[in-house]
């Protein structure tokens, strides 16, 4: 016998419900839905910590507008990890498209999100006071108390008392209602179209801004054109005609260091005493630069940042002719200014010359070699390593003047195979083994290294912080609230005045006691007024 199973019908609640027959967004939707979520605040917050993060790796990553050589040393130290650095951007974090996109969001979201803010506001500026609630008693601060004074009489002196505490009024009928703390939204509004201008000058330094240095010699000077300076860096919008027309004369330079046994050899003074000349024809001015204490010409700021020594050297090659003569700028290595360099005589015939020098202010040689034990020059000496080779062809690229590249050089060597090693004081002088020419030491001069630059949207952007704090300290400080004062008249009695109030953002204290106080100004027995 065969057993057939019926399947029973589904009950009406299992039954899938019906799909609702929603209309398509469309592409007018959707960007309108994407216009909405970039222009909320939510999003601008979230951009704004975008960024934040976004400009860290370039506090931690050399960067090529500041260091091209520190970021030439990265990508030596790490072959493998400086190519992909590169290619992210990484070396020129601010100027990377990535950064650029984040930046240029946060703008547009901050303008979107503040313009309709802004309709919203002047609304709210025109609008009457919300009407008096039905039932005050449901406010947080509400008090009754009874009065024998008109009702006129007390709706007037309510409107008045109100005014003076700078509440916006509305008289009514049997009611006064009143609102103050609009400056609070205005204060928010003004923080963060602050926050947009600080962009804008932010903006305008870094396409119209530069940046470069320079270093000078003592008695030489620095003139403000491309060729001047040592390295250079600028915004994308920046032109040579953008350097504004001026030079600066290095006449001295004067340091003093601590010679007491309490922290010796501490700088005590760097002050160039700098000449400068404004555009041609015009007269020139003596000036002091100091650390911190830049030359203000024109919208050019030139900062003194680092100072060392240039010994003043002269190389003769076989023939007896002068092959090079003058100071040549050294790189402090340490502390006491034990100083690295390279002394070239490329004109030296029938063989060029080059040096690998090391120039020490306060030289003292034992068993550890040659250094430097103090910072000042009280006594200087110069040692060298000698390098010989054929002339070598002009090329037109540019090399590294504090370096010696020994492509194509030989080392001096004496004759039992040791490297020719030759140290000089001020007036000494050496000639070179093998009839090679000779090298004199004839004194030396210091040098200063100075940092020009201009960064034309730093006004606005410090304007704007300032505006910014104080919209910031408008929406912290006001406090939006909203108060009603309404008679209910007694049948048989007085009249009852009925006083409520309520915060319109965070709690804060002092609502009651505003209510209470305004309660006993319109009372007729002021001390029986208690708010709750």
């Amino acid at each position: 016998m065969t057993t057939i199973k019926t399947r029973e019908p589904a009950p009406e609640s299992s039954k899938p419900a019906p799909q609702a027959d929603l209309p398509r967004l469309g592409w007018r939707g959707g960007l309108r839905y994407l216009w909405t979520q970039l222009t909320s605040m939510r999003t601008a917050l979230i951009l704004l910590f975008a960024l934040a993060l976004a400009a860290i790796p370039g506090s931690l990553v050399p960067q090529r507008r500041v260091s091209p050589v520190r970021v030439t040393d990265f990508m030596t130290e790490h072959p493998t990890l400086g190519p992909i650095y590169d290619k992210l951007g990484l070396f020129n974090v601010y100027a990377s498209s990535w950064f650029s996109a984040i930046y240029l969001l946060l703008f547009v979201s901050l303008v979107g999100c503040i313009i309709p803010r802004i309709g919203v506001y002047a609304k709210a500026l025109r609008a009457r006071p919300p009407k008096t609630p039905r039932n005050l008693a449901r406010l947080p601060a509400y008090t009754a108390s009874e009065t024998a004074n008109s009702d006129y009489d007390v709706l007037h002196r309510a409107a008045a008392a109100l005014r003076q505490r700078h509440y916006r009024v509305d008289v009514g009928d049997d009611s006064v209602a009143a609102e103050r703390g609009y400056l609070r939204e205005a204060g928010n509004l003004v923080f963060h179209i602050s926050l947009v201008f600080v962009l804008i000058g932010v903006a305008i330094g870094a396409l119209f801004g530069f940046r470069g240095t320079s270093v000078v010699i003592v008695g030489q000077g620095f003139s403000n054109n491309l060729t001047q300076y040592d390295d250079f860096s600028a915004g994308a919008r920046f032109t040579d005609a953008d350097l504004a027309p001026f030079s600066v004369n290095l006449k001295d330079f004067d340091v003093k260091f601590e010679t007491g046994p309490v922290q010796r050899g501490a700088a005590r003074l760097f002050r160039a005493n700098v000449e400068v000349t404004e555009g041609p024809g015009a007269a020139p001015r003596q000036e002091i630069l100091e650390v911190n204490k830049p030359l203000h010409i024109g919208g050019t700021k030139v900062h003194l940042i680092g100072h060392g020594y240039a010994p003043k050297v002269t190389v003769k090659d076989a023939q007896g002719n002068v092959a090079f003569s003058g100071p040549v700028v050294m790189l402090p290595q340490d502390g006491n200014f034990s100083s690295i360099g390279a002394i070239k005589a490329p004109d030296a015939r029938p063989e060029r010359l080059a040096f690998e020098a090391f120039f020490f202010p306060t030289a003292m040689l034992d068993d550890q070699g040659p250094r430097s034990i103090f910072p000042d020059a009280l006594n200087p000496a110069l040692f060298v390593n000698v390098w010989y080779g054929p002339p070598k062809v002009e090329t037109g690229r540019p090399e590294n003047v504090y370096s010696l590249d020994t492509t194509g050089l030989s080392q001096l060597k004496e004759a039992d195979g040791q490297p020719v090693r030759i140290g000089l004081k001020v007036g000494d002088g050496v000639n070179l083994p093998g009839g090679k020419g000779s090298i004199q030491l004839d004194g030396w001069v210091r040098w200063v290294k100075l940092q020009i630059g201009a960064t034309p949207g730093v006004p606005i952007s410090l304007i704007a912080l300032g505006v910014a704090v104080m919209g910031l300290c408008l929406s912290l400080f006001v406090r939006p609230r909203r108060v009603w004062i309404r008679i209910r008249r007694g049948e048989a009695g007085p009249s009852v005045v009925e006083v409520g109030g309520l915060d319109r953002a965070d709690a804060r204290a002092g609502l009651t006691e505003d209510v209470a106080e305004l309660a006993a100004e319109l009372s007729q027995r002021p001390e029986d007024v208690s708010v709750r």
